[in-house]
């Protein structure tokens, strides 16, 4: 006999529904967005694409046909070295310091990009994330849940931005300017734990590095509040069921 699959119910389906598409009309107002999506598949399988990277590239697209200007990174493709911890180094906080400015004018036009991470490592990339990032309006994060933090690709990226709150917090200085208005949101997708805390926790950073959050730009969808469903069945469920409603947010 086929399996039984339990029908998802209206109140289930508005947990992803309601919130993606109040951050799509959000963005449907706003101009020079940047996506980045932080979740990973295996390279040999490209139809197999990650949930949050799934919903970044149909908003993308949508907001194309509407004429604004967005961009989409996937993080994991580019190299992105670990983060050196010059912020709390045994000769004192080094981190963004004036010296640590890279010195490229096509990675740094602005020069406002400074990490020793980027000059000690040639073939580091976080410059085309920076540079993207200086002449965007929003930034809206998409990251997997694993193991109840935050995925890998998501905190090697955000250690290395150390440097835009350092500047401010420690060394003193003003703001970026590229960034005194910048809006930051983030969307979490998990399995069974912890969705809600990765959220916050994020935010209230986004808040430290001096950017505004709008709610509308940051929700959560979590299948389960049970933390110990770990059914083969339900990782399957979940795939459906997001599919289903993605139907229903963006159809193609």
């Amino acid at each position: 006999m086929p399996e039984r699959r339990e029908r998802e119910t209206p109140a289930q389906r508005r947990r992803l529904r309601d919130p993606a598409a109040r951050l799509i009309r959000y963005l449907e107002s706003k101009n020079g967005i940047l996506l980045l999506t932080t979740s990973t598949r295996f390279e040999g399988h490209p139809w197999d694409v990650p949930k949050t990277t799934q919903l970044a590239l149909r908003i993308r697209d949508h907001l194309r046909k509407k004429r604004k200007r967005v961009t989409v990174i996937d993080v994991a493709k580019l190299r992105i070295h670990t983060c050196e911890g010059n912020i709390s180094a045994k000769r004192g906080n080094d981190c963004g310091v004036l010296a640590a400015k890279l010195p490229d004018r096509a990675k740094n036009p602005t020069g406002q990009h400074r990490c020793w991470a980027s000059i000690n490592n040639p073939d580091d990339q976080l410059y085309k994330i920076s540079r993207e990032l200086f002449r965007s309006r929003i930034v809206v994060f998409f990251v997997s849940v694993r193991w109840g933090q935050a995925n890998s690709v998501y905190q090697r990226l955000f250690e290395r931005l150390s440097w835009i709150e350092n500047r401010s917090s420690s060394l003193g200085e003003a703001p970026i300017r590229q960034l005194r208005k910048l809006e930051a949101g983030i969307v979490v997708f998990g399995h069974n734990w912890n969705d809600e805390a990765v959220l916050e926790t994020q935010k209230q950073n986004f808040k430290w590095f001096g950017w505004r959050t709008p709610a509308a730009l940051s929700f959560c969808w979590q299948y389960t509040k049970d933390e110990e469903e770990e059914s083969l069945k339900s990782y399957l469920d979940a795939a459906r069921k997001f599919a289903a409603t993605l139907k229903t947010v963006l159809p193609r």
